[in-house]
């Protein structure tokens, strides 16, 4: 899949960025497609000012299907391409492999959307990254939770590095404010044997670190119907309430479940314009990923007009961007801990799907 917008005034060869997405399953598909529309968008309004010193910028995306190998295969493949830079990514797995293979190959890699902390296994010049790490947000969600009156917290948790990372920040952030984390491992339970799991343990909040839509709305559906568990509330810290899918599988069931969410309200001007044209593009509203997808190719559209496409340059920028984002200036610095180049303030929220309508969303808690 290519993506080439041109403009009068704009002529030569293209400057090529490469763009990795999940855009079958198992990956988050309306994840990948917003991420898609955000990065179209921004090459669609680089080319109509001018493009790159002159030249067009065309947008080369894969598809990652969520398979880290697929996606390392697929910045070998960019990179032999001549991609100046490297763009996207939802999953954190992924988007760690993707990294690894940018960092090998001195390609510059703008990270979109991925969260995991140790995006690299050491610190390296060649990589970025615009949301937030999962250290913050994760933290951000447990302070919503106590502050919600929260202490007895169950996850219902699959395999992942990521799924790991999440319920190691949110045990060690709440056990040292009298908290407590129940594991329910989702390899061996049912959705009704979670329900059972929840009663036994007096869980008053049950966490989705799992996949969407399966075995995430199973297991809500089980819950909403589980008199026993009229109290509980649930969440789902990785956004997967965030799509439009999430309400057309569950309806109302799909409410109230609190999240993280990256935006900041109100929207600056220019996030007004870019929420109106995502919309139209999409057809429906444009969740905080299409955003990502914008600020990341404003980003490196200033980085490539100040420095040059020659990639071996690229990355030599980073600590001196300053871009005015859709959601607040965007400067990269290094963060203890965290071995890629770091917005240091994106903005968090915790929202929910309003119970009264489930098209709107209400702000909880913002850290």
């Amino acid at each position: 899949m290519n993506t080439h917008a041109s403009a009068p005034g704009v002529g030569g060869s293209s400057v090529l960025i490469g763009a990795l997405a999940p855009l079958t399953r198992p990956g988050w598909v309306e994840a990948g497609q917003h991420l898609v529309a955000g990065l179209e968008l921004g090459v669609r309004e680089v080319n109509e000012t001018g493009g790159i010193g002159g030249r067009p910028v065309e947008l080369v995306v894969r598809d990652t299907a969520a398979d880290p190998h697929r996606a390392a295969a697929a910045v070998d493949e960019l990179a032999g391409l001549g991609v100046a830079a490297l763009a996207g990514e939802y999953h954190s797995v992924v988007a760690r492999a993707a990294a690894a293979r940018a960092d090998a190959l001195g390609l510059p890699y703008l990270c979109s959307s991925a969260v995991l902390d140790a995006l690299t296994d050491q610190p390296t010049r060649w990589v970025a990254r615009l949301s937030p790490p999962q250290s913050r947000g994760w933290r951000t969600y447990a302070d919503f939770l106590l502050a919600a009156g929260h202490t007895r917290i169950a996850v219902a948790a699959q395999q992942s590095v990521y799924w790991a990372a999440g319920t190691h920040l949110l045990r060690e952030h709440l056990a040292a404010r009298g908290g407590t984390v129940v594991e329910l491992d989702m390899s061996a339970l049912t959705p009704a044997a979670v329900c059972d799991e929840l009663v036994g343990n007096r869980a008053t909040a049950l966490l989705l670190l799992v996949g969407h839509p399966e075995p995430a709305a199973p297991i809500v559906r089980s819950v909403r119907r589980d008199q026993r568990l009229s109290g509980i509330m649930m969440g789902a810290p990785a956004g997967q309430p965030e799509f439009a899918e999430w309400t057309r599988l569950l309806g109302d069931d799909g409410a109230a479940i609190p999240f993280l969410r990256y935006l900041r309200e109100p929207l600056s001007p220019l996030g007004a314009r870019v929420e109106r044209a995502l919309r139209e593009r999409l057809a429906e509203a444009p969740s905080f990923v299409g955003f990502e997808g914008y600020d990341t190719i404003a980003v490196l559209a200033d980085v490539l007009r100040s420095h040059g496409t020659d990639r071996t340059r690229t990355a030599e920028p980073w600590p001196r961007v300053a871009v005015d984002g859709t959601r607040g200036l965007i400067r990269f610095s290094r963060v203890p801990a965290i071995g890629v180049w770091q917005w240091a303030e994106p903005p968090i929220q915790v929202v929910e799907r309003d119970p009264g309508q489930p098209d709107r969303f209400r702000i909880l808690h913002t850290g």
